[in-house]
């Protein structure tokens, strides 16, 4: 089969990792006889830099032509001016808008090879798997008024969280859904003791869950969760939460994993369901790293798994997807390691070589 895909390098690592992932992908098409058709766009830093703009109208359209988005990361300090008119950030703001990515899954499992390598005791990580489903396109990043001003008093400065019924039932379907297909469990975070926004989210939460008789639904406070992720992870399994709080509690659940580079995402623009294939964008979790740029030195394992996920709800690829993720399981077992995941005894290897390593297992 033939399949078109934006490939957005972007900044720092990102297009380091990405190459790796491209790897997997090619490795994956020889064995299973796909064809796989890249097309590569600037997005970020280097799209300021060489397009003015940090997402152009002809890549965005480039990207709503293809199957699906494979993106690296942007940013960097060259770019971190908090007075700029642009940054890199916003390439992804309007790739999100752009292409209707308003649900953004991030996977949290880890590998039984890294248990020791947290910094938990290897009981409490040991046998974790869940998945948060975050709100992407509304809420503080995009409500208004957003602005700030200064006054005869001092500068001053506003943002808004603000939920429409839609926003919220879509984003929780999504939630129900994949709940459906893993422990029949979804725990919906808010902070409805304090916000309205929360408290409609909650409302509408309750409101689905009665087209999911089968899927148990919990309410759960976000500092509540954020304790819960430390203290007892394995409790969780599908968690649904809004744009603002899902920022900050996958970065906090990435810790389990042993480290950020572990970590992939998948955003979506429908509702995943087993058969269909959605449009998506799919990134690793963590950042550009502009220090380790260069260096091959940084873990392509979150890249490569975001590839994976790309194969399974964009292409509709699920024995491939699965394929790629046993191939990560078997280089682990074999004990090699990127700096941030190694540990004693074992073989410390480069971006390169994992991505070979990854492919080769395929």
């Amino acid at each position: 089969m033939k399949f078109n895909l934006t490939v957005l390098p972007g900044d720092g690592v990102g297009p380091e990792v990405t190459a790796e992932a491209i790897k997997v992908l090619e490795a994956v098409g020889r064995k299973y006889g796909h064809d796989f058709e890249l097309d590569y766009g600037l997005v970020g830093g280097i799209a300021i830099d060489q397009e003015g703009t940090a997402l152009s109208a002809a890549t965005l359209k480039q990207c709503q032509q293809g199957n699906a988005v494979l993106l690296g990361a942007v940013g960097g300090p060259k770019w971190d001016d908090p007075q700029a008119k642009v940054r890199p950030e916003d390439g992804l703001l309007a790739l999100r808008k752009g292409l209707g990515l308003f649900a953004n899954l991030r996977p949290v499992k880890v590998f039984p090879q890294l248990a020791d390598q947290t910094n938990l005791k290897p009981e409490v990580v040991r046998g974790v798997d869940f998945i948060f489903v975050r709100e992407l396109t509304g809420g503080l990043y995009f409500g208004r008024p957003k602005r700030r001003w200064a006054t005869s008093r001092g500068r001053r400065a506003v943002d808004s969280m603000s939920y429409s019924e839609q926003e919220i039932e879509r984003i929780v379907r999504v939630g129900f859904e994949l709940a459906r297909l893993r422990q029949k469990k979804l725990v919906s975070v808010d902070k409805a003791n304090v916000l309205e926004s929360s408290r409609l989210w909650r409302q509408v939460a309750g409101e689905v869950a009665r087209d999911y008789p089968d899927v148990s639904l919990e309410h759960m406070l976000v500092d509540a969760c954020a304790m819960r992720l430390i203290q007892n992870p394995r409790y969780l399994d599908v968690l649904v939460t809004e744009n603002t709080f899902g920022d900050i509690l996958t970065d906090e659940a990435s810790m389990l994993a042993g480290s950020m580079g572990m970590l992939p995402s998948a955003s979506l623009a429908g509702v995943p369901r087993e058969g269909t294939a959605i449009f998506g964008l799919y990134e690793p979790i963590h950042g550009s790293a502009p220090r380790r740029a260069g260096q091959d030195i940084s873990n392509p394992i979150a890249t490569i798994l975001s590839a994976a996920m790309l194969l399974r709800y964009s292409l509709g690829l699920a024995k491939e997807a699965a394929a790629v993720e046993a191939a990560v399981d078997g280089v682990l077992e074999a004990g090699y390691r990127t700096y941030d995941i190694m540990a004693e005894s074992m073989r410390k290897v480069g971006t390169k070589q994992m991505g070979d390593l990854v492919a080769a297992r395929v």
